[in-house]
């Protein structure tokens, strides 16, 4: 255990997301893939649950604001694989605020389809993407916020945990 905090600690001083990518190829993911299965419900693997968030484009973001105040917000954005980060842009304001103060975030994605639901839930650390050769890549990835305005600011959240499940509808 000792050792993941020494990787969170170094992935937190991380101020690019290639930089993150190190530590977050070596999460908790590699103790094994193990499959729990109930009658409703099948635990996704990592790579599950990886492909589910490189396929949709809007999740909610929830960070804590204060000792007690967390924060949920709708975000669009983009899975990062040479990173192994969720990416998204986002201007000033309480959320990017929130996100500076923060050491950590969680990320959650979820859909419905042919009588099964699905969730997949991301938790890690987050840094502000300041490299210019790093933002230019990002950028060169089209990703348009859906709310107006200019969205200069890129946040990228390492896939540190992932876990997900899939639930057969009754």
């Amino acid at each position: 255990m000792g050792c993941g905090v020494a990787r969170v600690f170094r992935v937190r001083r991380a101020t690019t997301l290639a930089a993150m990518q190190s530590t977050a190829d070596t999460g908790p993911a590699e103790l094994g893939e193990a499959r729990i299965s109930t009658d409703h419900t099948t635990e996704l693997t990592r790579a599950e649950c990886l492909e589910l968030l490189a396929s949709q484009h809007l999740g909610r973001l929830a960070v804590v604001l204060g000792p007690e105040t967390p924060i949920i917000r709708p975000v669009n954005y983009l899975y990062d694989r040479p990173s192994q980060s969720v990416v998204f842009r986002t201007a000033p304001g309480s959320k990017l605020h929130a996100l500076r103060r923060a050491t950590r975030a969680a990320f959650e994605i979820d859909g419905i389809e042919a009588g099964l639901a699905w969730s997949v839930i991301v938790a890690g650390v987050t840094a502000e993407v300041s490299r210019p050769s790093e933002i230019a890549r990002l950028n060169a990835l089209n990703l348009r916020p859906w709310a107006p305005g200019p969205k200069p600011h890129w946040i990228g959240i390492a896939a540190w945990t992932v876990s997900g499940r899939r639930i057969s509808l009754a």
